[in-house]
């Protein structure tokens, strides 16, 4: 189980967070997605609302997964959010032909905040997932109070953040191996 290191956009600073850390992992029918935020003192976290899809979640605090078999340009958007809406979209290339994902399952996630860190847990079903291996990215959108907000992802290209871009799949996540 590897803890990867996300990174701010050099365009948005945090205000507070000092880092961002995610990890996968899989236990047969859940993928298990895990966000630590180190320095959560002034993070805005979007009031419960209750399980159900959501549109413009990126727009708050919100963390997201993507994932790409390889060799592949089509591509899965997962957005979870503390309030515990979510939205899950496939592209058939970068930012193109964006399609509701059916989900048969809900994701579940939880979120907790102490005084020195946070912790967002989220778990997906495998069966709505198409199958592995994969190329994913983690990334995280933090608002902070006075409506500062940070973008965080595995890599960086350009002058602003694209977690879609190509280049924040760096994660591989292989097939499962046989029984």
């Amino acid at each position: 189980m590897q803890t990867h290191t996300l990174i701010p956009h050099l365009q948005s600073p945090p205000l507070a967070v000092q880092s961002v850390s995610g990890r996968i992992t899989s236990d047969g029918a859940w993928l298990r997605l895990r966000w630590r935020i180190d320095g959560p003192a002034a993070l805005v976290v979007p009031p419960f609302a209750g399980k159900g899809r959501a549109d413009g979640l990126w727009q708050t605090t919100c963390f997201e997964l993507f994932l790409r078999a390889p060799d592949e340009s089509a591509y899965l958007e997962l957005n979870l959010s503390p309030s515990e809406r979510w939205n899950a979209y496939d592209f058939t290339g970068y930012r193109a032909g964006m399609a509701e994902r059916p989900m048969p399952i809900e994701p579940t996630c939880s979120f907790r905040v102490g005084q020195a860190m946070a912790i967002f847990d989220a778990a997906v079903p495998l069966s709505a997932l198409p199958p592995r291996p994969w190329h994913a990215a983690m990334s995280a959108v933090l608002e902070e109070e006075g409506g500062i907000k940070s973008y965080w992802a595995l890599a960086h290209q350009g002058d602003r953040p694209d977690f879609h871009d190509p280049a924040c799949f760096v994660i591989d996540v292989p097939a499962p191996e046989a029984p």
